[in-house]
């Protein structure tokens, strides 16, 4: 993969530095690109069982997302936007979700968005994460 195919990460300054809170101010697309947008990936396993915390559902829903993902024959390089969800969102939920973000995509983090939201599409979803994917 050439790297000018790459989405472009853009942090201009003055704007604070985001990527220690595991994001990008913007991303650009290649122009060539053509876009996949991936559902909402809760912390389902492939059983169907949540874990009953926030932090294994976190970890499972972006395991879930790089297993979309490679279903697309892509990588984490390629996703330039995330949307999560979080139930009753509090700053204390804001580390484990960095670290995920980190884990996966190293220092090239996309643009991203969180959503504090009351309830999810099953009673006990805590996290869902979403991506917009810039392929080949």
């Amino acid at each position: 993969m050439k790297a000018n195919t790459l989405p472009q990460i853009v942090n201009p300054a003055p704007l604070p530095d985001p990527s220690p809170n595991g994001y990008s101010t913007a991303v650009i697309a290649p122009a060539s690109a053509r876009l996949a947008f991936i559902s909402g990936q809760g912390g389902q396993d492939h059983t169907g069982a949540l874990s009953p915390d926030f932090v294994g559902q976190v970890r499972q829903a972006y395991d879930n997302l790089r297993t979309a993902l490679e279903g697309l024959g892509a990588g984490p390089e390629r996703v330039v936007k995330l949307t999560t969800y979080v139930v009753d969102h509090d700053p204390s939920k804001l580390g484990p979700m960095t670290e995920a973000v980190i884990t996966i995509f190293g220092d090239r983090m996309p643009a991203q968005t969180l959503v504090g939201v009351p309830a999810l599409a099953l009673p006990s979803m805590l996290f869902e994460v979403e991506a917009v994917v810039a392929l080949d």
